[in-house]
């Protein structure tokens, strides 16, 4: 599927436009891309981002793997989140994610996310969606 696709995965998906997501494809699979925004701070003092915004970045780029691997409209059937460290305000965030089993009704997904370097994680999340 093209970037095309991933676009309009977007456009329907109102809470990836409010945080600016954008995504694209190469070899490896969907990469999502988390902008800098002033609006997706936690908390300032640091600055670091807000731990909300992480976690729906990386279900955002979950679903977005599926739905370039022809899942349909993937449905999310449990979330976990581990943050390993804090994300920085001001600098982008990252994330892959890899379809670890996908059968037909239900797929496992992992995400992991990283502004500097990717074997520096700052959050990863291992998910089960709801498949068509």
């Amino acid at each position: 599927m093209s970037d095309r696709t991933l676009d309009a995965f977007v456009d329907q998906t109102p809470y990836a436009r409010f945080l600016g997501v954008t995504f694209t494809e190469d070899e490896q699979g969907v990469l999502g891309r988390l902008p800098v925004a002033p609006h997706l701070i936690g908390n300032p003092m640091i600055p670091a981002l807000h731990g909300g915004a992480v976690s729906a970045f990386l279900e955002l780029t979950a679903t977005a793997q599926l739905w370039r691997a022809g899942a349909g409209s993937p449905r999310p059937i449990n979330l976990t989140v581990a943050y390993l460290r804090a994300g920085r305000g001001g600098r982008e965030v990252l994330a892959r994610a890899h379809v670890k089993r996908s059968g037909r009704r239900i797929a496992n997904v992992q995400v992991e996310a990283w502004q500097d370097s990717a074997s520096r994680p700052i959050a990863l999340l291992h998910a089960h969606f709801m498949v068509d």
